[in-house]
């Protein structure tokens, strides 16, 4: 067994297609299909399962995906620091990133990383927190921002931004309010939250639980673009971080009330793996990151 082998067989499992797979390496197909066979002759496993719809992974197949890719991860860490000279910095970084980061800040984020940072290949994954840190524990992410859980985490884990989160409602049919509620008034209204699944739920059911009140949503909706705006046409209330709502505020499309004993603050935070740092390329942009997110934040509590 050699690196190309284990390359060819990331390919393959990845692209379900000897064809995509052979394409993505820039090899041709025979010559895939040979390493794989010389690869399962080797480990006396049957790695793929041939079919007519593509190469289906065996059970052996996705137990050397999950043993293999840290590793191969490493590697390419290890290269790309090397490589990089006269502060060129290159290579690929893969991101976990929340909702409400991905609706607000990655756009002008990446626009300033690739400006500052144009050999750099990235790919951002949007999800759960919960998902993320399985990701980031079996080193198919680099990092990951999320919601920072109640549970202690294995891996490593740096603040990056506490925020404020704020009670959102429609201009046009929302109720009248006043402009500062009281934590306790929320159990009143009709309002559309994240599911339990959600890691900004879980900042709320935590602070519900601890001032005794009882938050039942009549929707639960985890897109929090779709819960903007039915909340901005609507008579219900939402409950989120005060960057997910501000252009909508800004529009004149609805009104966001601070919330008060006790306030919601959500943290959050950068997650990766002890053993496995990430590099050059992947700190630059979550630094970027969140430095937008601070804009946006200070921005928005004038």
């Amino acid at each position: 067994m050699d690196l190309k082998q284990i390359q060819y067989f990331i390919a393959l499992f990845e692209d379900g297609s000897v064809t995509r797979a052979a394409k993505r390496l820039n090899i041709v197909q025979p010559a895939l299909s040979m390493q794989i066979a010389k690869l399962e002759d080797e480990l006396h496993q049957t790695l793929f399962e041939r079919g007519a719809h593509g190469m289906t992974p065996t059970a052996a197949g996705r137990l050397m995906y999950r043993l293999f890719l840290p590793i191969m991860r490493d590697l390419q860490h290890a290269r790309m620091q090397l490589m990089q000279r006269d502060e060129i910095v290159t290579g690929h970084v893969s991101l976990g990133l929340i909702a409400s980061v991905t609706e607000t800040v990655l756009a002008d984020a990446l626009s300033r990383f690739h400006a500052q940072y144009p050999h750099v290949e990235v790919t951002v994954v949007d999800g759960y927190s919960a998902t993320f840190i399985d990701l980031v524990t079996g080193g198919q992410l680099d990092a990951a921002l999320i919601n920072r859980p109640r549970a202690r985490l294995s891996l490593d884990s740096e603040p990056l931004l506490d925020e404020e989160m704020v009670l959102a409602t429609g201009v046009a049919a929302g109720p009248t309010l006043p402009s500062v509620i009281e934590f306790g008034q929320l159990q009143d209204l009709d309002l559309v939250l994240p599911t339990k699944r959600h890691g900004l739920r879980g900042v709320l059911d935590a602070a519900a639980q601890a001032a005794d009140v009882l938050l039942a949503p009549r929707f639960e909706i985890d897109v929090l673009s779709a819960i903007v705006k039915l909340v901005e046409t609507t008579r219900f209330a939402t409950i989120l971080p005060r960057i997910v709502v501000e252009r909508s505020v800004q529009r004149g499309t609805m009104r966001a009330h601070p919330i008060l004993a006790p306030r919601i603050v959500r943290h959050i935070v950068r997650i990766s793996h002890p053993r496995r740092p990430p590099g050059a390329a992947t700190d630059a942009l979550i630094a970027i990151i969140a430095d937008e997110l601070r804009q946006v934040s200070s921005t928005d509590t004038r």
